[in-house]
């Protein structure tokens, strides 16, 4: 299976000066097309102190000049990694354009009010999900799941308020690459990656670099 991809080129002076900013541009552009399901979904790769990689499809729920947003259950796998290893990666693979994003990057927990202010504008049933779901711990049967979840539901029925779990909040990534990606004839890819400073006599804001297909 090969794809033949056609795009306009995509050159160092059709950046923005800083990365969100570049990426707020392109994610307005993916979102309005209509091309993607769920534009904002990412795949979040960890890594254990030993350096197993783990990876799975998250959903970005927010990003600004700060970084890259996106909630779990601290007592996850991922949850556990990032607490353990803060290094990690994001993958935007936005195939029907041609396009990735990549980042990588260093995660922290958001603030509490942070947490409670996003679980707020959660469905009720996501709000009762996020109690029932010890994530990614093994479980007997699916049966157990849905107890757990009928159960709360009895508890704290549509319209009563949900109390945030204290295992469950965000994660902000705050990038120290981010690679814009956009697909050409003949494998010959533009890859322009931002490079955050290292040290002061790297010089003020972000390098940019073109990377070989």
């Amino acid at each position: 299976m090969r794809e033949q991809y056609r795009s306009e080129a995509f050159a160092e002076q059709d950046l923005a000066p800083e990365p969100m900013d570049q990426f707020a541009r392109w994610f307005r552009q993916v979102a309005a097309g209509g091309a993607l399901h769920e534009p904002n979904a990412m795949v979040v790769s960890t890594a254990s102190p030993d350096g197993r990689p783990s990876s799975r499809t998250v959903l970005l729920k927010g990003f600004d000049a700060r970084g890259f947003v996106f909630y779990t259950n601290y007592e996850s796998q991922k949850g556990r990694e990032l607490a353990a290893n803060p290094h990690v990666s994001l993958l935007f693979p936005w195939h029907p354009l041609a396009r990735q994003v990549i980042v990588t990057g260093t995660a922290e927990q958001v603030s509490r009010e942070e947490t409670v202010a996003y679980f707020r504008t959660r469905p009720h049933g996501s709000q009762l999900g996020a109690w029932a779901s010890a994530q990614s711990t093994v479980i007997g049967s699916r049966r157990e799941l849905t107890e757990r979840y009928e159960e709360l539901a009895a508890r704290y029925p549509e319209g009563q308020k949900v109390p945030v779990p204290p295992h469950w909040g965000g994660f902000r990534v705050t990038p120290h690459t981010v690679e814009f990606w956009q697909g050409h004839e003949n494998r010959l890819h533009d890859r322009l990656r931002y490079v955050r400073p290292v040290t002061p006599e790297h010089g003020p804001g972000w390098r940019v670099e073109r990377l070989c297909p």
